[in-house]
């Protein structure tokens, strides 16, 4: 009855089943490890907003790498607002995804060092971008700001070129070593995104919560090859199934009419 599974038609059908359960395994053990680093980023996230702020040079220091444990942290920091070495970063989006620049000034510790403050979005002045645009003063005299730490951007990690040529005063990516050649002073590593003090009047908006990573619906993919994975099997053995259900109506149809036709005189 099922000698059929031996021609190449079957042969070849059951060759890409093989084929396809354990590709299909892997690729749900593949979306089950993306589950698991999304959950841990998540969880890092979640814990580096729930500490109590400290000072942002018990975090970091000059050349210092922010690692993803103190991502995200937040920290206090005393000292004055530099504009006159304030730059702007192009092409970044606010929450209503409206392209414009972020605000990078230079915070001048009490001791001398300089911590970079991402102050928020502003909107672009035109199409062309290439003036400086207008950028709202921050507070004037010593004042203590609060943010969350952040490591300097790449381009590996953000996917954004660093463009070169661009307009003074203008860069693509927030590096507190280049930052810190071209202020000639000491830089800390990373910046903060600033959370306080609170905008008033005319001031670049705040850059909201980080958003958390969507691992549940790694998990979601990661059960559904699985699920593709166990119907491969049950699908081969029903369609090997019916054919061979097919072929014996067929076969007991051409005995029946065989029976019934007339002897030859």
């Amino acid at each position: 009855m099922y000698r059929f599974l031996m021609s190449r038609q079957w042969v070849i059908l059951t060759l890409v089943a093989l084929l396809l359960i354990p590709t299909m395994i892997r690729l749900g053990i593949w979306q089950m490890h993306r589950y698991e680093e999304r959950t841990a980023r998540n969880q890092l996230v979640t814990d580096a907003l729930a500490a109590e702020p400290v000072p942002v040079e018990k975090l970091t220091a000059p050349g210092h790498t922010v690692t993803s444990a103190e991502r995200y942290r937040t920290v206090t920091a005393k000292g004055r607002f530099d504009t006159g070495d304030e730059v702007v970063v192009r092409r970044r989006t606010n929450a209503a995804d409206e392209v414009g620049y972020h605000v990078l000034t230079p915070f001048v510790l009490e001791d001398g060092k300089v911590l970079l403050v991402n102050r928020g979005w502003i909107p672009s002045d035109g199409p062309s971008q290439r003036a400086f645009p207008k950028v709202p003063a921050p507070p004037g005299g010593t004042v203590t700001v609060k943010g969350r730490l952040m490591p300097d951007e790449t381009t590996e990690a953000s996917g954004i070129k660093n463009l070169q040529g661009l307009p003074d005063r203008q860069i693509m990516l927030i590096n507190s070593e280049r930052e810190a050649r071209r202020l000639d002073v000491r830089v800390l590593g990373g910046y903060i995104a600033q959370t306080a003090p609170e905008p008033e009047g005319d001031t670049p908006q705040l850059l909201g919560d980080p958003g958390k990573e969507d691992a549940a619906l790694n998990y979601a993919y990661a059960v559904q090859w699985w699920l593709f994975s166990a119907a491969v099997p049950v699908g081969w053995v029903i369609l090997a199934r019916r054919e061979a259900r097919e072929r014996a109506q067929a076969a007991a149809g051409a005995a029946g009419s065989a029976e019934t036709q007339p002897a030859a005189v």
